[in-house]
């Protein structure tokens, strides 16, 4: 049996801008998605805490360093700059392999969205 279960969680980030006419997306920084075990591409669900919107999308790398969190495309429209989001992805695993999991999570500066 196959369960699915929390594979990265980015906690507490702020959002550096949005994009509307990008086409789709959320834009991370890169050395937090190395830092959560998240691969360009890889869904990506949003979970906002100022306004409690959650929604999905797919990571693409930012510049490293830069503690860019930009929502692009129609995500856009679900956040404003300076809201505090819950990055989260998941994985499909077989129930025994899924009780001794150990999901990468992340807790980067909540000013700066940077690895302290």
């Amino acid at each position: 049996m196959l369960i699915e279960v929390v594979k990265s969680k980015i906690h507490r980030v702020k959002v550096t801008g949005a994009d509307l006419n990008y086409i789709g997306s959320i834009t991370i920084d890169e050395d937090l998605m190395d830092a959560a075990n998240i691969i360009r591409g890889e869904k990506v669900q949003i979970v906002n805490n100022n306004n409690g919107e959650r929604l999905e999308t797919y990571a693409i790398p930012g510049t490293r360093g830069s503690g860019e969190i930009t929502l692009n495309g129609a995500a856009a429209r679900k956040v404003a700059v300076g809201d505090v989001l819950i990055l989260i992805t998941y994985a499909q695993m077989e129930y025994e392999v899924a009780k001794t999991f150990n999901p990468s999570l992340v807790f980067p500066n909540e000013e700066t969205n940077l690895l302290t």
